[in-house]
């Protein structure tokens, strides 16, 4: 696995990886290296077994306030001017890098999540936020069009219409209104945030890997399947963990009565 850089902080408890987005000075506004070195690090941990969770977040308390497009991103990193569309490229190879993570990833969000920032929120398959955390689709304010893959997980977290609105007007909501969307999972008082993180990190590393990472990808491709072709896919993943160790130590742990220890084999 990589070891990141200054501004992509990575840290490993165990089966935890924690991702940090390290630019508090820009709200952790992303240069177009730093979206690529995000899907680097995505693309190592996903060939990791041994990685079980993965938790995104921003340092200085904010969560990411999306593309650094200035003049001043260049300056800051010495880059060369480069084509816009291999800028986009490399965002297109970071946003499937971390949707193709076959770990269960979660977001954790304080403060200001906007642009593609927001997006990378919401393409972690869970998003828990402080009740001060602010969030916004501002591209348009920007003179931008939605991106980071947010014209395709947007619409499956709010439905369409409430999708197009986030967009189209690019108002700045609060966590309060997040919630009532389902823009997020949960809001949490600030100071309760880390312990429930961690406590829904904890009971994903309890479950059984393989079965974890074959449901994320079944739901993730449900809204693109036919009922048959879901159940075929549903069948097959079925198929394999009946092979498994995990379930039988399952079955064992539910006869002796203890909690099971699950392997991911």
């Amino acid at each position: 696995m990589s070891d990141g850089s200054a501004e992509l902080l990575i840290e490993r408890d165990g089966d935890v990886v924690t991702l940090t987005l390290n630019r508090p000075e820009v709200m952790n506004a992303m240069t177009s290296q730093n979206f690529a070195d995000f899907g680097d690090v995505c693309r190592d941990l996903d060939r990791d077994e041994t990685v079980r969770a993965v938790v995104v977040m921003g340092a200085g308390g904010n969560f990411c306030s999306g593309a650094d497009v200035g003049p001043q991103a260049a300056r800051a990193t010495g880059a060369k001017p480069t084509v816009p569309l291999r800028n986009m490229r490399r965002i297109k190879e970071s946003a499937m890098a971390l949707h193709e993570l076959q770990h269960p990833t979660v977001a954790k969000v304080r403060g200001v999540a906007a642009g593609a920032g927001l997006n990378l929120a919401l393409g972690c398959d869970l998003v828990y936020a402080s009740d001060d955390s602010r969030f916004s689709e501002i591209f348009a304010r920007r003179g931008l069009t939605i991106d980071y893959g947010g014209s395709w997980v947007l619409p499956r977290r709010v439905g369409l219409h409430r999708a197009k609105e986030l967009a189209l007007l690019a108002e700045v909501i609060d966590a309060t209104e997040a919630d009532r969307i389902g823009l997020v999972n949960r809001v949490l008082p600030a100071a309760d945030l880390d312990a429930h993180v961690a406590d829904v990190v904890a009971r994903i590393v309890a479950g059984p890997p393989l079965a974890l990472s074959m449901s994320k990808a079944l739901l993730d491709n449900g809204a693109q399947t036919s009922m048959s072709q879901a159940l075929e896919a549903e069948g097959q993943a079925q198929s394999t963990n009946f092979a498994t160790h995990d379930v039988r130590e399952a079955a064992r742990a539910w006869m002796e009565k203890r909690t099971a220890g699950f392997e991911g084999h």
